[in-house]
């Protein structure tokens, strides 16, 4: 929250920017995927405990896409067709992932606040924006931004920069609210914004940069970032 000089000089009470993770933050893209994989195996008849595998290689989505159907053609290819597997990795999630209640309302909150919340996302857009859409968070925030579409990825200053200007704010006062101690937390303090952590149930290991504060779920990081600015 800060103070600005409005129209005739009035002071304006302006809340604070919100800049927010997608993947496994906003959305449990991990149990969307997981799910997809599910359904993936059993209509191949392909063994169930090749989920482990798969979810290891897929690393929460941060292999390369290329190099997750790489392998799972090595592994698949005689049984099941490439296009198929181009399939599960581009829309497995997408179709799948969903917006918890709690999340849905705190957004619902924020924005009724005064808060500007933006999503900043790395992946591909065409991906990343179906399930901006398919979970409704288009209605809930004012804007985002994804790698792809930016030229940079967290946690280069330039797509929190990008963010910002998206809304047409400064980057000063924001919080960055994220589950990647490397993409977002770190992209945080590069820049010196506040940042909310959210653990999963996970320990803080990393030794040189911290979060400003750390929540359970995104529900929480949203509701600390709106009180701890009033």
């Amino acid at each position: 929250m800060r103070w600005e000089y409005g129209p005739s000089s009035c002071l304006l009470l302006v809340m604070p920017l919100l800049l927010l993770d997608l993947d496994n933050t906003l959305v449990d893209r991990d149990a969307a995927f997981r799910t997809a994989v599910v359904d993936f195996l059993a209509e191949h008849s392909l063994p169930a405990s090749d989920l482990t595998w798969v979810m290891a290689i897929d690393a929460s989505g941060y292999t390369a896409r290329h190099e997750v159907a790489e392998a799972l053609t090595d592994r698949y290819g005689g049984v099941v067709p490439t296009t198929t597997i181009r399939a599960l990795l581009d829309t497995g999630a997408a179709d799948r992932v969903v917006l918890a209640p709690s999340s849905r309302a705190t957004l619902a909150k924020a924005q009724a606040d005064g808060c500007t919340c933006v999503i900043v996302t790395n992946g591909r857009t065409v991906q990343q924006e179906a399930k901006i859409r398919n979970t409704g968070l288009d209605q809930l925030v004012q804007g985002w931004v994804i790698s792809e579409g930016v030229g940079h990825k967290k946690p280069e200053p330039e797509i929190f920069q990008a963010a910002a200007a998206t809304v047409s704010l400064p980057l000063q006062g924001a919080w960055v609210i994220g589950d990647s101690p490397h993409a977002d937390i770190a992209g945080a303090h590069t820049l010196g914004l506040r940042s909310v952590w959210v653990t999963d149930g996970r320990a803080w290991t990393q030794a040189s940069y911290r979060p400003t504060h750390v929540a359970d779920d995104v529900a929480s990081a949203i509701n600390h970032a709106i009180t701890a600015s009033g």
